[in-house]
């Protein structure tokens, strides 16, 4: 047998089936009309958002990245729980505005935008964090055309990394962001030139889950922001720290401790340079404010047994939980936490392999798992779903289509 990945605190039982705000799974499924369906927790969001406020210092503004996660309701849901919102190219701008989100609550990183996003961007009044010289100077063009002072950041690679970071994003040869030692000379060109200058943000990676190597990289972009301002002679209104907070997956994964994280920060603010005195900070999580908040049901349509090992067929897939398939990025497949929800409250009685409906071998949502006896028509729940799921999958291939999704 192999293990299953540990299930959120934020899910119970009711009727023998698993629970999700506090309806079953079988009554979600009727309601949405069919499988596969993503189901996300309200209360699971607000639980983890109130938990991190409370741990982090008051000075620290939340900021949602939304590639975790951009479906509308939950989108207009965040607007009301976040003090800003991350996005990472022009139609999630586009979302950003229908769910409700003010220009100036936005910032916009990324490598590669287009002309037509910058010049969007700058004439609605976004933060654009400058990923080179070129998308730089691109912005001031558009703003002179425009004749509107541009808020702009920088967007620095550091020379460091997030230790133990699902994936880097600084330290050496990086498309994001512009070297470190290059960053003081376009910080005093873009003062000089008027802009509405916004600062800098820095983002080593992501989905940690030791603490100490986040406040680690933490204070590396404090005394990094302040030598950067020093050297450049520029203020630093603002602060983005990037994000990097993981969640756990997999069985020994253990949850971050963001107590320490958070007594780390009072202590780091407690002593800033004089540059960072006035400077207002920022958290960009995704993964860690809706991952766990999710779950996907998938319903068996067949049990099939073959040279003795059993598979239940189900008629989702990884065309909706790439992730879960271990096909995003993972090197060693384990299993995610899975359950049958219409067997919540049964013990395990039998090992199966549990699969998807696409004809490839790749299609996999939990090996060797030690589950309750499964029969056509039960529900299976794959958990952490809340984040890179349905829009970071391949819900084309093959002609599957998306799954439904709802927030409870």
């Amino acid at each position: 047998m192999k293990p299953l990945g540990p299930i959120p605190p934020y899910f119970d039982e009711r009727d023998g089936e698993l629970a999700i705000g506090g309806r079953t799974a079988s009554a979600l499924v009727t309601e949405a009309g069919d499988t596969p369906l993503f189901v996300y927790s309200r209360d699971a969001i607000t639980r983890r958002i109130g938990e991190l406020r409370a741990a982090l210092p008051d000075r620290i503004r939340l900021h949602y990245a939304m590639k975790a996660n951009p479906y509308p309701e939950l989108l207009e849901f965040m607007a009301d729980h976040v003090d800003g919102l991350d996005i990472a190219s022009g139609g999630e701008f586009e979302q950003a505005r229908e769910a409700g989100y003010l220009p100036r609550e936005i910032s916009f990183a990324g490598p590669g935008k287009r002309e037509r996003e910058i010049f969007a961007a700058v004439r609605a009044g976004v933060t654009l964090n400058l990923e080179s010289e070129g998308e730089a100077e691109r912005a001031l063009d558009a703003a002179k055309t425009l004749g509107v002072a541009p808020r702009l950041a920088i967007r620095v690679n550091p020379s460091f990394e997030l230790r133990g970071s699902g994936m880097k994003m600084g330290g050496g040869a990086k498309p994001f962001g512009i070297d470190e030692e290059r960053v003081p000379e376009l910080a005093r060109k873009l003062v000089d030139a008027g802009v509405n200058w916004r600062g800098f943000h820095i983002y080593s990676g992501s989905q940690a889950l030791d603490a100490e190597a986040i406040i680690d990289s933490q204070a590396n972009v404090i005394t990094l922001a302040a030598r950067l301002g020093k050297e450049a002679g520029v203020p630093i209104p603002h602060l983005n720290m990037g994000g990097g907070f993981g969640i756990p997956y997999f069985e020994r994964d253990s949850a971050l401790d963001i107590a320490a994280i958070g007594e780390a920060l009072e202590l780091q603010f407690g002593n800033l340079p004089e540059i960072l005195r006035e400077t207002e900070f920022a958290l960009e999580l995704g993964r860690y404010l809706v991952g766990e908040a999710g779950v996907y049901l998938t319903r068996i349509i067949d049990r099939k047994v073959s040279h003795g090992i059993t598979y239940l067929v189900t008629d989702g897939g990884l065309h909706h939980q790439l992730a879960a398939s271990g096909n995003f990025g993972t090197v060693v497949r384990r299993n995610y936490p899975v359950a049958i929800a219409t067997r919540f409250s049964e013990e395990p009685s039998e090992e199966a392999n549990i699969v998807g409906c696409l004809c490839t071998p790749l299609d996999r949502l939990a090996d060797q798992a030690h589950l309750p006896r499964a029969e056509i028509g039960d529900l299976v729940a794959v958990f952490c779903a809340g984040a890179y799921g349905a829009s970071a999958s391949p819900s084309a291939f093959l002609g599957q289509g998306p799954a439904r999704e709802m927030l409870v």
